[in-house]
């Protein structure tokens, strides 16, 4: 039987509900439960996928080709767990799917109502998402007392009193904020976040409290006292150096002892050395490079989270310190590129519309001329072989449709038909709606042999997920082929460009899939670890034999982990 632990948040957003949900999944897969986690979005759009990065984050892409919300990023990195499109559900598609259920008329002319049609609806979701879990961990998004989100409140308190105190527990994250002012810790925004949550049912058992410093005891009894919750489950969840640092100081603190009584499980004890030996890569490093980032988005830098964290695995799996720096591609077109002129590498990633598009071709023409380490991520690669048509090929006006609809060489187009990762044939047009109708999810690829992805890798056939609705133009292969591009990685049916190489450089590589969704920091991704190996030697330092071998053996098994001495908090 599975249980449940309902997570809510109070007080502000954005306090972390996802990695602290995320981060006692971890635990409780220590100590060996199999976890599922569900994230439930109060907003009314059917999925993000066509909300601006700037609003949202980034969209995360689940295997079988759901847009998702950025926790699930979180859940996947943290658990050893794939999620699929029963893990995120938003208002959205609760009401368009009780709506479609009215007009076929099977409430039978009964008046549909919030409770309990709604409701009804959200917690088989909730039971969808579980799985064959033996614990499911369910994020409940906003804040508590947001208009919004009062459906799934209602819903979750509904699911308590079903199945029983001993199969479901509700967790608050909160803010306990320090006031610089009068130098102290402020308790009362918790107190009035969970005289919220007790107002519509539900009185939390387990209390995360948000801060920049540790709770000191006398807050703790106070807290527990007016919120009618146990002592020691009042805990303090500090700011930390790195997130992969949040799973052993929960632990630390007892929280999955406090899970494990109140659901009276026997559990063994955590195994959390894995962890311990990320944290330890993270803080001692052996080198240090710089990887440039040129995108639209770096104003917001969480539209790019999978790759700042996929960057961070693979300085893990390298014992490399990866300094991100974000470069505005629109800078680029104004002032030139005198912001790539001190990089150890270039990463060109995924986005859509014409603003800034010339500023990435430029980056990417710079990490061609310079030999400077080059990754093109989607979009990243398409401008990749939008600079070699038209500085190598001579294809002067080459470009995408997606931007010039008139261009003379197309080199890349709107895709119209393809093959999902089941064999069926997907059909798009300009005219298809924007919303769920890319070529998304998890799709195989065939790597060429004795290429550099096939050397990365260490395969010849690869899954990889993508979101994207242009692909490179097949017309002009030959052209580029003579003119020097390697077209290193193809669909399983030849029919789509999946990877592409430039012959007489260093490192250059573009890929239309996104491989930073399935990056870990246990187990990395081998095409992020060959870069910032890359981004070493173009800096200089070489990463040693023995390090090189022991990472590579790491890369071939997803269930290896370094083999650093751990440290302890």
């Amino acid at each position: 039987m599975t249980r449940y632990i309902f997570i809510t948040g109070g007080v502000v957003s954005s306090l972390g509900k996802g990695i602290a949900a995320a981060s006692l999944g971890a635990i409780l897969e220590a100590r060996g439960l199999k976890v599922s986690l569900t994230k439930l979005d109060p907003y009314i759009n059917v999925d993000p996928g066509t909300m601006s990065p700037f609003q949202h984050g980034e969209v995360f892409v689940t295997a079988d080709g759901a847009e998702t919300d950025l926790d699930l990023g979180h859940y996947e990195r943290f658990v050893r767990f794939r999620s699929n499109k029963s893990n995120n559900f938003t208002t959205g598609q609760i009401y368009e799917s009780v709506i479609r259920t009215e007009r076929r008329g099977d409430y039978l002319g009964g008046t549909v109502q919030v409770i309990p049609h709604i409701t009804d609806e959200i917690k088989k979701c909730v039971k969808l998402g579980a799985g064959s879990a033996d614990v499911s961990l369910v994020e409940i998004g906003g804040t508590v007392g947001d208009i919004e989100s009062l459906p799934f409140l209602e819903a979750i308190r509904q699911l308590g009193v079903e199945l029983g105190h001993q199969s479901a527990i509700y967790i608050h994250l909160t803010l306990v904020p320090y006031i610089n002012a009068s130098g102290e810790m402020k308790t009362k925004p918790t107190q009035h976040s969970v005289k919220e949550l007790r107002s519509i049912g539900i009185q939390p058992d387990i209390l995360l409290c948000r801060s920049d410093r540790t709770l000191p005891e006398s807050h703790r009894k106070k807290i527990a006292l007016f919120t009618n919750v146990e002592e020691r489950a009042v805990i303090s969840a500090v700011d930390v150096s790195t997130i992969y640092k949040l799973p052993l100081w929960l632990h630390a603190q007892g929280l999955d002892t406090i899970v494990a009584d109140k659901f009276q499980l026997d559990l063994p004890a955590a195994d959390l050395e894995d962890w311990k030996e990320v944290v330890h890569a993270i803080e001692f490093p052996e080198a240090e490079v710089t990887i440039g980032m040129v995108g639209k988005y770096v104003d917001l830098t969480e539209s790019y989270k999978s790759l700042n964290e996929a960057l961070t695995h693979a300085g893990i799996q390298t014992h490399t310190k990866v300094n991100i720096q974000y470069i505005d591609s629109e800078s680029i077109e104004t002032a030139g590129v005198g912001a790539l002129e001190k990089l150890d590498a270039i990463l060109v990633p995924g986005g859509f519309g014409d603003r800034g598009i010339e500023g990435k071709v430029t980056a990417s023409c710079y990490a061609r001329e310079h030999n400077v380490p080059y990754l093109g991520i989607c979009l990243g690669m398409q401008v990749a072989v939008i600079d070699f048509a038209r500085n190598v090929a001579e294809l002067e006006d080459a470009h995408s449709t997606e931007f010039v609809q008139s261009t003379k060489n197309p080199v890349i187009a709107l895709i119209e038909e393809w093959q999902d990762r089941e064999g069926r044939v997907e059909r798009r047009s300009k005219v298809s709606d924007l919303g769920g109708t890319m070529r998304l999810g998890e799709q195989e690829c065939k790597l060429q042999p004795g290429s550099l992805i096939h050397e990365v890798y260490g395969r010849e056939l690869i899954a990889e997920r993508h979101r994207h609705r242009y692909e490179f133009n097949n017309t002009f292969m030959q052209t580029l082929q003579d003119a020097g591009l390697s077209f290193t990685g193809k669909s399983t049916d030849d029919a789509l460009v999946e990877v592409i190489e430039i012959e007489d450089h260093p490192w250059f590589v573009g890929c239309q899939f996104h491989p930073e969704f399935t990056s870990t920091p246990r187990s990395g991704h081998p095409m992020f670890s060959g870069f910032v190996k890359a981004a070493r030697r173009y800096h200089g330092n070489q990463v040693t034999p023995s390090k090189e071998a022991a990472t590579q053996d790491q890369e071939a098994s997803p269930d290896s982990v370094t083999q650093a001495e751990g440290t302890k908090l």
